[in-house]
């Protein structure tokens, strides 16, 4: 495991698992919005800031998350066959044990995303940017095999972010 990656995960677990009551007691703190366990087939949540929302262990078949704004989200042990997360923003979210099946993560940013124990089983990956996310070897060697193009938002080519050879 690199440092780095290490680093982004105890950073992850800092700021989504342990307790933080000055920011509870504060008047302005919002706790983020929690769809865990829910059945959310067909939503449409394109569009939307979703910032450390919860959608752990939901299903969410066909749903569309096409351009949000899921930076430190957490889909934990989630469902996303068909999913659209075209051009969304996954930076330093958890999304860990989610089956993507044909899913479109097109020109999606996963930069420094916990991906692990995830599957890819005919999922869009055409200029998504995978820059420092957490994998393991053999879902980097299937997502190599299938990697191309360059994220409009990143710049990054998807080949790159991946390390493939």
């Amino acid at each position: 495991m690199k440092l780095r990656q290490l680093a982004a995960f105890l950073l992850a677990l800092t700021i989504f698992i342990l307790p933080r009551p000055a920011l509870a007691q504060s008047k302005y703190y919002a706790p983020p919005l929690s769809f865990s366990n829910a059945e959310l087939k067909r939503r449409d949540f394109s569009g939307q800031m979703l910032r450390a929302a919860e959608f752990s262990n939901a299903k969410m078949e066909l749903t569309n998350f096409s351009n949000a704004d899921l930076r430190g989200a957490i889909m934990s042990a989630s469902v996303m066959t068909e999913a659209n997360l075209h051009g969304a923003n996954l930076t330093n979210a958890m999304i860990d044990q989610i089956k993507f099946t044909n899913a479109d993560l097109s020109d999606a940013i996963l930069v420094e995303t916990i991906l692990l124990r995830s599957t890819f089983d005919g999922v869009d990956i055409t200029g998504a940017d995978f820059t420092d996310a957490m994998m393991d070897g053999a879902q980097v060697k299937e997502l190599c095999a299938k990697a191309s193009g360059i994220n409009s938002q990143t710049g990054i080519s998807t080949r790159d972010s991946l390390g493939c050879r």
